[in-house]
């Protein structure tokens, strides 16, 4: 093979090292970027009273309420 050829070699290891560094950061951030996005704990469960309700406005048809209040 002459220089050409060589020449070829050298551009394919370089993209193909410059395609792996690329995977490999892309790889990492998604990773870190997916843990920063999670909420922090402790996860609890909230009571509420059925009387809680009273302090939302009233609807202004029952359609288009996603909470029923009882008078």
């Amino acid at each position: 093979m002459g220089i050409a050829g060589e020449r070829r070699r050298t551009v394919w290891r370089l993209v193909v090292v410059v395609w792996a560094l690329i995977v490999a950061v892309a790889g990492g951030l998604t990773l870190w970027m997916q843990d920063s996005t999670e909420p922090r704990g402790p996860y609890v469960w909230e009571r509420t009273d059925p009387g809680d309700a009273q302090h939302l406005p009233p609807c202004p048809t029952p359609q288009a309420c996603a909470y029923a209040t009882t008078p």
